[in-house]
């Protein structure tokens, strides 16, 4: 499954229907922290890392709304500047993947009245995650199917 490549990424938000991850493998979830603010908050992006090496990274833009790029993994972003105090970094209350990671059944995107994308949904085997957008990235993952059980 192809995301895109860094010329792309450096284009901006991928264009497209929802189903940019459907069949992919996520083998990390990692949030992308401004080490000033330090970790106590929400990522200003997080990165979805792919067993095939690829990444997909969720931002949002200064209206709120949620995008979808390739992502650069293991290098940041060229945003992020100065780059000594960003970093990648493992959010606590997410689950780690199971070996082989989580496969991907389908995405969705839920869009606000403006038509802009404010909801990732990212529905895998075992659960989804839920990317939110705003002045930050929000996630949280449901185990289970169709939301039944409780978030972490």
């Amino acid at each position: 499954m192809r995301v895109g490549n860094e010329e792309e990424a450096a284009r901006g938000p991928r264009q497209g229907n929802a189903e940019w991850l459907a069949g992919a493998r996520i083998v990390g979830v990692l949030g992308l922290f401004y080490r000033p603010e330090g970790r106590m908050g929400e990522p200003e992006a997080v990165a979805f890392l792919l067993d095939d090496g690829q990444s997909v990274l969720l931002t949002c833009s200064s209206d709120g709304s949620l995008h979808v790029g390739a992502g650069t993994w293991p290098r940041l972003p060229d945003w992020c500047v100065p780059a000594a105090q960003w970093e990648y970094a493992a959010m606590a209350r997410l689950p780690q993947p199971p070996d082989g990671g989580w496969t991907v059944l389908r995405t969705e995107e839920r869009r606000d009245e403006r038509g802009e994308v404010d909801e990732a949904v990212i529905r895998c085997e075992g659960g989804r995650f839920v990317v939110t957008g705003g002045d930050t990235v929000g996630i949280r993952f449901t185990r289970g199917h169709r939301g039944a059980a409780a978030t972490t």
